[in-house]
């Protein structure tokens, strides 16, 4: 494992593959009174460019409110009944057991499957891999016992102090008392690339959060698009990951919205929790 794979780098299982560990990009702060001031702004998209977004919103609002119609479609006169949409989502098996705070108890199907990677993507993008007990704790409770001990040492390796100093952390992965620091992963959709009742292979597109909030941080908090991938197999009663990896990407166009301060990250971060994961 090397540590080039948290939100940035590579191929492999870093955050990425377990959390991941990576380079991290040093910024300096634009301002002396907020490294979180407004980035420089690039210029004005041309008022063509403002005309297809606008097309767009409009289109995405008609979409919406045709869906709150409570009309039942019409199905096509066709002999194949048409199928779901492979995104649209069912919610059909919560998930209402966790162990050590990530969610337990998966649907042993399809949609079981998916719901898990999405919320292990969830798990190993967390601070707790960036703490030695929660890191070993948590890799027990969502890999098979063979490789989880395969990986914990290569991981021990890739967590060091020089690397956690990098982000601005002690050596027990802990932020200075004046600064929070920001790692989170959300997904925004999975797919299914293999299946059958024993074993299954889901990819996951999210997008993450990294960095440190405070006064004086070189590093803000910043954000990544990923596909991350799991090899799942079905131990017991519940799914397991035997192996993973991630690439960067897709990453859409960034928005033209002015960075926040860092109060308002830090805030942010303690007022918004996170979310159990369920297609």
């Amino acid at each position: 494992m090397s540590n080039d794979d948290q939100y940035g780098g590579g191929s492999g299982s870093g955050y990425g593959e377990i959390g991941g560990t990576g380079q991290t990009r040093t910024r300096l702060p634009e301002s002396p009174s907020d490294p979180y001031g407004p980035p420089r702004r690039t210029p004005r998209a041309s008022r063509s460019l403002v005309t297809v977004v606008g097309v767009v919103v409009l289109l995405i609002a008609a979409i919406a409110f045709a869906n709150q119609s409570g009309d039942t479609p019409t199905t096509p006169a066709t002999d194949t009944p048409p199928t779901p949409a492979t995104t649209q989502a069912t919610g059909t098996h919560p998930v209402d057991a966790k162990n050590g705070g990530i969610p337990k108890g998966f649907a042993h199907d399809e949609q079981g499957a998916q719901s898990a990677a999405a919320n292990y993507a969830v798990a190993l993008g967390s601070d707790l891999m960036f703490k030695k007990n929660s890191r070993h704790a948590l890799v027990d409770s969502i890999y098979t016992p063979d490789a989880a001990a395969r990986l914990k040492g290569p991981q021990d390796e890739a967590y060091s102090t020089a690397f956690l100093t990098k982000l601005g952390l002690d050596a027990n992965g802990t932020s200075p008392q004046d600064s929070t620091f920001v790692t989170r992963t959300v997904p925004v959709g999975t797919r299914v690339d293999d299946y059958n009742p024993t074993s299954a292979k889901i990819s996951v597109w999210c997008t993450g959060l990294i960095g440190m909030s405070g006064p004086k941080s070189t590093d803000p908090v910043r954000t990544s698009w990923r596909t991350w991938t799991f090899d799942l197999t079905w131990a017991g009663d519940d799914w397991k990951i035997v192996s993973d990896a991630s690439h960067d990407g897709p990453a859409p166009v960034p928005g033209d919205v002015p960075a926040s301060t860092s109060d308002d990250i830090s805030k942010a971060t303690k007022e918004f929790g996170g979310f159990t994961y369920a297609r």
